[in-house]
């Protein structure tokens, strides 16, 4: 669900420039006024996710009432558990290896150190804040949502930044709008998971493309980023192959990118932080696209 947070609801600016405030572009764009838009999935029991992965899972251990304090104060906490690909969240590069080496040519053998990958987990992925750039195919092609299984052409992405007026450079954010969060919203999970019918996306050409272009990272509103044949699963993901393993480019899935199609918003500035888990091959993230204006 997205929620587009304005600046009532959350103060992005101010009325007014403080006495002795330093003028910048950056505070002066925060002071004029931003509007944020959410891309990242809400966490709940029994979401749409791969089946490759542990479902997430929230509880309370304490609640309300469980221990009262001698005022009658009282506090409940929680407990989750879920894979770091689960919801919206990012692959490290550590994820995905290739003929038993990660990227860099790395065995796979010498990076898992005492259970964890030191040096290409989540942990070494820098807070992303950069430009992003929505890529919407469905509009292009004049269709409301891909069909399940389409593979997402080179053609398709050309003619897609065309049409939107954009250019994709070096250290972009490029996000592929399919259309499939519909299902997503609607809680279709076996049509999101498209394990019968399959899930649009990019094939190998596609992500040759995006590497091409040397984005930083690359993002989708799928379950796996690029496309999924019909019956075939998570069977063979070439698009990872050539973006994780040999490119070193990171992707980020089950994203929200419903509102900023709506909206025709193509180029924004990209806000992401994945969580620290040291060693870990991905973490759940969530994605903001900032834009001016309240």
């Amino acid at each position: 669900m997205t929620t587009d947070i304005s600046p009532p609801a959350m103060p992005l600016s101010s009325p007014a420039t403080p006495p002795g405030t330093p003028a910048t572009p950056l505070l002066d764009a925060v002071r004029t006024g931003l509007r944020v838009i959410d891309l990242g999935r809400r966490l709940t029991v029994g979401m749409p996710q791969s089946p490759n992965h542990p479902a997430y899972w929230h509880s309370l251990p304490r609640r309300h009432g469980d221990v009262v304090r001698a005022d009658g104060g009282s506090a409940a906490n929680d407990m989750i558990t879920m894979g770091t690909h689960v919801g919206t969240h990012i692959d490290a590069l550590a994820h995905v290896s290739h003929d038993g080496r990660l990227y860099g040519g790395v065995p796979v053998e010498a990076a898992l150190t005492g259970g964890r990958y030191a040096d290409l987990g989540v942990h070494t992925i820098a807070p992303m804040v950069r430009r992003g750039v929505l890529l919407d195919v469905p509009a292009t092609l004049g269709v409301d949502r891909l069909d399940a299984g389409y593979e997402i052409t080179v053609a398709d992405l050309t003619a897609t930044v065309e049409r939107q007026g954009v250019d994709v450079g070096p250290e972009d954010v490029v996000l592929l709008r399919s259309g499939w969060g519909q299902h997503f919203d609607s809680g279709d999970r076996q049509a999101f998971m498209g394990q019968e019918h399959g899930v649009p996306g990019v094939g190998e050409a596609g992500a040759y493309w995006l590497a091409d272009h040397r984005v930083h990272a690359a993002g989708a509103d799928t379950i796996a980023f690029e496309r999924l044949a019909p019956g075939a699963g998570h069977a063979l993901l070439p698009a990872h192959r050539v973006l994780l393993v040999e490119q070193g480019i990171y992707l980020i899935e089950t994203m929200d990118l419903e509102q900023l199609a709506r909206e025709a918003v193509h180029e924004f500035l990209f806000v992401c932080a994945p969580l620290a888990l040291f060693g870990a091959t991905g973490s759940p993230v969530r994605p903001l696209a900032v834009v001016t204006g309240g």
